[in-house]
């Protein structure tokens, strides 16, 4: 991978010194440098006393070493010595949950720059003392084992007598993830590092697959691997085109990646059973809703997303998609247990999305968008199950769910929900413009969630002859719920008060209001408690959204 960065190899490396070395003596060109070596010092080149006898100071050695890993502003310009699309992919499947160790004979550090790039700050092991002082593996988001050393270390391991033999701390790790991990194989032909040979040739598991990528035929050494790790080999152009392929993929099947439609058939199905007899079947429908509750908590794909990295629109669209296709199943129990449940499952749905909403505010340091965004599936959730409550036009359990009071990070009292997890997601936020096709919609998240909870609906929430109308109701009831945070005095004044923008806000839909607030649904909603069952303010409250409108 580094040689395509122009990066030297450790032995390439040890030549050049050598040849500068010969240079001091009047010798300018050889055919065999290692030979010149041997001859004239009597003995093998190693990289750490030619590099001593060509620097005087720490300073100069230091230098020497860095002209061959650093690029000078010229080589950057030209990408030399940066990182390369292949440090870029695997630096994806990191950040992404795919790669959680990296044993790499590199000495450069074009993987570890890749991987902060993309937020990712890695365990990073180049020595003994490291190793011995590193946090376990399995507890780290990357661990990297730079086996022969790194760079800015003088104790890099160069010569065949340093690789043909590792401490047994390093034998030690090698054994260990040999054993508990599977293996993709890029860019070694096994010739010349007889250490790390040995230990895969010792390792006596089989569990996990091993895939061999490899430019044309297999050498001997590397041809014996892979029969001995019965590896299935995997022919490659290179590796950017390798590990960016691989990458490309996965983030495909990652967006796509939701429970099969017939496992949450299945799902919806015993939920409803449960329902027929409620309080017979209380606990099994506890149980149930707290197993999938503890699914999405425990996801590792959630979980593995680092809460740094720059936002772009395909790293915005990937997330939003895993959020989704992990929240869908207990989405639509929620939405289930709204249209069809009783007062009795309110407590265990709100638990469940209060507990998926504090998961979310566990972390906090990071980029703000991403932070924010780990609040989605409790979002997901509230809506599901209150869009179902519309369905069912149970709106005393939709008025103790948006009033339920929240205690937010940071915030100096509780919120109510439907200011946290409504009027907080709702209206013109540019980064859900970010989302395929809703590049310049004003309302994108809006429209996202109607076209989501559309298809959702099937089979959760019954009939939906008319799922606009549906959706339209839910803004619109959602938002006057919001408004009672203001008295009536107020409202009637001519200031024009904030409020979460919905669909009903655009100047194309002037007839949402009137449609969905009928004489019928006014009286329902006030004997429900909106608007402390307030006519005038009701009424005042639908006036100011009605004057303001979006074209």
């Amino acid at each position: 991978m580094s040689r395509a960065a122009q990066i030297p190899t450790g032995w390439e490396i040890t030549l050049d010194l050598v040849r500068r070395l010969a240079a001091l003596d009047g010798v300018s060109s050889h055919s065999d440098w290692a030979a010149w070596y041997r001859e004239s010092a009597g003995k093998e080149p190693d990289y750490s006393e030619i590099v001593r006898e060509l620097g005087g100071s720490p300073e100069e050695r230091r230098a020497l070493l860095h002209s061959y890993m650093e690029p000078t502003d010229e080589e950057r310009g030209r990408g030399v010595k940066t990182p390369t699309e292949a440090h870029r992919a695997v630096a994806r499947l990191v950040r992404d949950g795919y790669v959680r160790v990296i044993v790499t004979t590199n000495f450069d550090r074009l993987i570890e720059n890749a991987l902060r790039e993309h937020g990712v700050e890695p365990t990073v092991v180049a020595s003994e003392d490291a190793l011995r002082g590193a946090e376990p593996a399995a507890h780290s988001s990357c661990f990297l084992v730079k086996l022969h050393g790194d760079y800015k270390d003088p104790r890099i391991r160069n010569t065949d007598p340093e690789l043909s033999e590792y401490p047994e701390a390093y034998d030690a790790f090698l054994d260990r993830v040999l054993d508990e991990y599977g293996l993709v194989v890029c860019g070694w032909s096994g010739e010349w590092d007889a250490a790390l040979r040995n230990a895969v040739l010792r390792a006596p598991s089989r569990r996990y697959p091993t895939y061999w990528a490899a430019r044309g035929e297999p050498g001997g050494a590397a041809a014996a691997l892979i029969a001995h790790r019965r590896a299935s080999v995997v022919p490659i152009s290179d590796a950017d085109s390798f590990f960016g392929d691989l990458a490309n993929r996965l983030e495909v099947v990652a967006r796509s990646h939701r429970q099969s439609p017939q496992n949450v058939e299945m799902l919806l199905g015993t939920v409803k059973q449960l329902l027929a007899e409620p309080e017979r079947n209380r606990i099994a429908l506890e149980d149930l809703l707290s197993s999938e509750m503890r699914k999405l908590l425990d996801n590792e794909t959630i979980a593995s997303m680092p809460l740094h990295g720059d936002v772009t629109r395909d790293e915005f669209q990937r997330r939003v998609a895993v959020y989704e296709a992990a929240t869908e199943p207990l989405a639509r129990v929620l939405a289930v247990l709204g249209r069809w449940g009783s007062d009795t499952e309110f407590d265990s749905v709100l638990n469940a999305i209060l507990a998926v909403f504090r998961s979310a505010n566990e972390q906090q340091g990071g980029m703000s968008l991403w932070l924010e965004l780990r609040e989605y599936p409790s979002v997901l959730l509230a809506t599901a199950y209150g869009l179902s409550l519309v369905q069912a036009r149970r709106w005393g359990v939709l008025h103790r769910l948006f009033d339920h009071r929240i205690e937010r990070y940071q915030s100096p009292e509780p919120e109510r929900l439907v200011e946290v997890l409504y009027a907080g997601w709702w209206g013109a936020s540019d980064h859900w413009k970010l989302l395929e096709g809703m590049e310049n919609n004003w309302l994108a998240l809006s429209n996202h969630l109607a076209e989501l909870y559309s298809e959702w609906g099937g089979g959760t929430m019954g009939l939906l002859p008319d799922f606009d109308r549906l959706y339209d109701t839910w803004e619109v009831v959602a938002t006057l719920e919001f408004m009672g945070r203001y008295t009536q005095a107020e409202l009637g004044t001519g200031e024009r008060p904030f409020f979460p923008l919905g669909r009903f806000s655009s100047g194309r839909r002037r007839d949402v209001l009137p449609r969905v607030l009928t004489g019928a649904l006014v009286s329902d909603l006030l004997e429900a408690g909106f608007s402390d069952g307030s006519r005038e303010r009701l009424v005042l409250a639908a006036r100011k959204m009605g004057e303001q409108r979006h074209w």
